[in-house]
């Protein structure tokens, strides 16, 4: 596909997922919807959209194979219903390992059609400093290993989950791809995102010169657990554009290429690196 030099919309979805998979997903048709209704041409949903329960293990039921299931085909049907891109947070589909799923985010085009996958490489297995909040991801997830970087309306589209935005290494590998714009389903705790979340996303887009399309769980959960939200569009300057700091709602704003190949051009930092990563030296 061609990609676009116009300026576009692109909308970030935030909401607080339950373990009701149908309410789940009416919120984010409407979100959705409301999206359209504001002229975006691309969306991004939140990390575990369509089910958040306790523990990784919970969602085991829900696992899907790759190319079908229903949960599949809600986001292909919405996409060419509304007529726009929908980078579709996380859902579960089989991996390697009968016991664990991939924690996929997958593409989908307006026409409805599936166009990239990436599997979240880098697992949340922490406990929270003073915190009693331990999490363990690795027991229920697999991870991926592949850069995943697609042609886009709005720029060359590189896709990354959650905890994957604290390993710089990734974004940079995704830049030597082409990445002009980052879309990062989120899902942060709230100590995290309290400490961490707005630097990182800033950080990533002004190192790389990005846009950061960052949809995030906001609210309380089942269990107790509370996400932190402030879903953000930063542009490549690092400026937060649009915010949705808590509740169900949408952060939209412009996608200028215009506005990036200039700052790229005058501040030409990504031509200035003396280094390269091991991935780069071992091709």
């Amino acid at each position: 596909m061609s990609v676009t030099s116009s300026p576009l919309k692109a909308a970030a979805i935030q909401m607080a997922s339950g373990t009701n998979v149908n309410a789940n997903l009416l919120t984010i048709e409407k979100l959705l919807e409301e999206a359209a209704r504001q002229g975006a041409t691309l969306a991004v949903l939140p990390e575990n959209f369509a089910y958040l329960g306790a523990s990784g293990r919970d969602v085991l039921p829900y696992r899907e194979v790759q190319g079908d299931g229903p949960l599949q085909h809600f986001l292909s049907q919405i996409a060419a219903r509304l007529g726009i891109w929908i980078v579709g947070g996380t859902i579960p589909l089989e991996g390697e390992d009968a016991g664990r799923w991939r924690a996929a985010s997958l593409v989908f085009d307006a026409e409805g059609r599936e166009v990239a996958r990436y599997d979240k490489q880098h697992l949340f297995d922490v406990t929270l400093p003073d915190s009693d909040e331990h999490y363990s991801e690795s027991d229920a997830i697999e991870p991926g290993n592949e850069v995943v970087v697609v042609d886009s309306p709005i720029g060359r589209l590189g896709l990354a989950v959650c905890y994957d935005l604290r390993f710089p290494e990734l974004f940079r590998a995704m830049v030597d791809r082409g990445a002009e714009v980052f879309a990062l389903p989120a899902a942060f705790t709230a100590v995290t995102g309290r400490a961490h979340w707005e630097v990182l996303v800033r950080a990533r887009a002004i190192e790389n010169l990005a846009w950061v399309i960052a949809g995030a769980q906001g609210g309380f959960h089942v269990g107790g657990r509370e996400t932190w939200g402030h879903s953000m569009v930063v542009d490549p300057w690092g400026s937060v554009l649009a915010c949705q700091e808590r509740g169900n709602g949408i952060a939209i704003a412009t996608i200028d290429p215009a506005f990036q190949r200039a700052t790229r051009r005058s501040f030409p930092c990504l031509d200035h690196r003396r280094l390269q990563c091991a991935a780069d030296e071992t091709e």
